[in-house]
C-alpha cells in the first residue's frame, strides 16, 4: 500500500476519534458540540495536529445534521431507541451516518468498518456487531 493513502487512512482515524471525545462529552454534559469544541480545542496542544480539520468537519456537520441524523438511526436501530444505546455507541452511530449521508467522498465501508473497529475499542463486547448492522441498514436506504 502506498505510503500517502495509509497516512491519509490512519488522520482519519484519528480525527474520527477526536470527533467522538467531543460528541461524547456534549452528550452527556448536555451540550451543544460546537460549545463543547471551543473548550475542547483550547485544552489540546499546540500547534493542532493536521487531522483536527476532519474531526471538526465532522464534529460541526454532526451537529448541524443532528436531527436527521438521530432520525435515521432511530428508524434502523431494531429494538433499541436512542436514548438506551450506549453513549460511545449512539456517537460512533452519528459520525458514521454523517459520513454515509453527508461525505461523499468516504466509502460507505470505510464509514461503517471504522465506527465498528473504533466500537471494538471503546465499547462493549455486542457493539460492534450491533453497529455493523445498523450502519449497513442505513447504508442500504442511502442508497436507493
Amino acid at each position: 500500500m502506498a505510503e500517502g493513502p495509509k497516512k491519509e487512512r490512519l488522520a482519519r482515524r484519528k480525527a474520527r476519534k477526536r470527533a467522538l471525545d467531543v460528541l461524547f462529552e456534549a452528550d452527556l454534559r448536555d451540550l451543544p458540540p460546537p460549545e463543547v469544541l471551543v473548550s475542547y480545542l483550547g485544552r489540546i496542544a499546540k500547534p493542532h495536529p493536521e487531522h483536527l480539520a476532519y474531526a471538526i468537519t465532522l464534529i460541526e456537520g454532526v451537529a448541524s445534521n443532528l436531527n436527521r441524523i438521530d432520525e435515521l438511526i432511530a428508524s434502523y436501530a431494531e429494538g433499541w431507541t436512542i436514548d438506551r444505546m450506549p453513549v460511545v455507541d449512539r456517537n460512533l452511530a452519528r459520525i458514521a451516518v454523517y459520513e454515509l449521508i453527508y461525505e461523499p467522498e468516504v466509502d460507505d465501508p470505510v464509514a461503517i468498518t471504522e465506527a465498528v473497529e473504533l466500537a471494538k475499542e471503546m465499547s462493549t463486547d455486542d457493539s460492534p456487531r450491533f453497529l455493523n448492522g445498523l450502519l449497513d441498514r442505513i447504508a442500504a436506504f442511502a442508497t436507493r
